[in-house]
């Protein structure tokens, strides 16, 4: 019991003294009155009706923070779980034939230098609607890491285990759940998890120009009504929201690696 507690506070401790001595630098440099950016405790006090009920709805966009940030995960989970499934499917393609990755790779590479954004435009002017073009602009930035971290993955699986898949007849599906699958793993929840970080910061910039209900709209509104207290409170949001997003595939990937070594 001691042991674990020496743990905890090994891996609790150093981030919270961290975390206070950002906050006392902060309210150390915002503290004079001219200051442009508002303190710490000026942050708290301004917005504390936002923390306290984060779930009022008085129509509109007039809601509480819970509604903007559930509304960005929505579009958030749907975008992900399409890059995710393309991603992991074009990636096991281009890992596994030379031909695919003579033909994608190139085109690959192109596409993911183009910065989210700018795939805003025509995507509504394709959807002619904000919601399914946030959508697309997370599947887009998102895709690319799952693709080439799977790839890797794929061509990276030793030849042992290929020849222990012809020894025991593995063929297709079973072929990539016991043998492609686990040996590339590892490279796929990276690709992972560089997708659903991604997908977190481009969900916020895309709401800021679709408008509507969602955490990047709110800052944006917040910004135009010079409300710099709200602004810091949702970022404070979306640092935390995206940490938890990383440590959930991050602990998906533990999980399907345990069950994987169990069988």
């Amino acid at each position: 019991m001691l042991a674990r507690l020496r743990s905890l506070a090994r891996s609790v401790v150093p981030p919270l003294l961290t975390l206070a001595l950002v906050i006392c630098i902060w309210q150390a440099a915002t503290s004079s009155p001219g200051s442009g950016l508002p303190s710490p405790v000026a942050v708290v006090q301004e917005t504390w009706q936002l923390i306290v009920d984060p779930f009022y709805d008085n129509g509109g966009i007039d809601k509480g923070l819970f509604w903007h940030l559930l509304a960005s995960l929505k579009r958030v989970a749907v975008g992900y779980a399409l890059a995710a499934i393309v991603g992991v499917a074009i990636g096991v393609l281009v890992g596994s034939s030379i031909w695919a990755m003579r033909a994608l790779d190139p085109l690959f590479q192109v596409l993911r230098t183009i910065p989210p954004l700018a795939w805003l435009p025509l995507s509504l002017a394709a959807f002619r609607d904000g919601h399914p073009a946030a959508v697309f602009v997370i599947f887009i930035t998102a895709v690319w890491p799952i693709i080439i971290n799977t790839a890797v993955g794929i061509r990276s699986i030793p030849e042992d285990y290929r020849n222990v898949a012809r020894v025991l007849n593995f063929r297709g599906l079973e072929y990539f759940v016991h043998i492609m699958l686990p040996a590339a793993a590892p490279y796929i929840f990276t690709g992972l998890r560089i997708g659903i970080g991604l997908s977190w910061l481009a969900i916020v910039a895309a709401e800021m120009l679709i408008g509507g209900v969602g955490i990047g709209f709110f800052i944006w509104d917040s910004w135009n009504s010079s409300r710099i207290s709200d602004i810091i409170l949702a970022l404070v949001y979306v640092g935390l929201i995206g940490f938890c997003l990383d440590r959930l595939v991050q602990l998906l990937g533990r999980l399907l690696a345990r069950a994987d070594a169990a069988t």
